[in-house]
């Protein structure tokens, strides 16, 4: 590591005038290890909700798989209407991983379901949400 900082800050002193001291450069990681003390996903993300689904028919779907602790379904402000997409607080985190793999993909009232673990919510900042490839 000392070589490397060495050889930046020479790379550094020789392309500016000014010769930089190593001792004064800072180098910033933006990577961090996965903390082992994460607190555990117990929400899960429904989407593909059909417009008839309420909040009892969808934790009747899903308490088979264990203790649901809340469910809620977003509405449209304007409309009333469902957005087609909702969430799934499990009291634990077995209980939502047996439920995510056997509902995912399944129909509720017609429709296929697309289930993932939810996101936290990020107040303030864009939300990056990555795409995979379709397989």
């Amino acid at each position: 590591m000392k070589s490397l900082i060495r050889f930046i800050a020479r790379r550094n002193s020789t392309t500016i005038n000014n010769p930089v001291p190593p001792s004064t450069l800072r180098f910033y990681c933006s990577h961090s290890p996965p903390s082992s003390s994460a607190p555990p996903n117990t929400k899960l993300f429904v989407a593909g909700l059909s417009w008839s689904v309420d909040e009892k028919s969808l934790k009747d779907a899903f308490s088979f798989f264990g203790h649901v602790s809340e469910v809620r379904i977003m509405y449209d402000k304007e409309t009333g209407r469902s957005r087609g997409f909702g969430f799934v607080h499990f009291s634990n985190e077995n209980e939502a991983t047996s439920a995510k793999d056997a509902m995912d993909g399944k129909a509720l009232l017609g429709r296929p379901l697309r289930i993932s673990f939810a996101l936290e919510k990020v107040r303030g900042a864009p939300v990056v949400v990555p795409r995979l490839p379709n397989t």
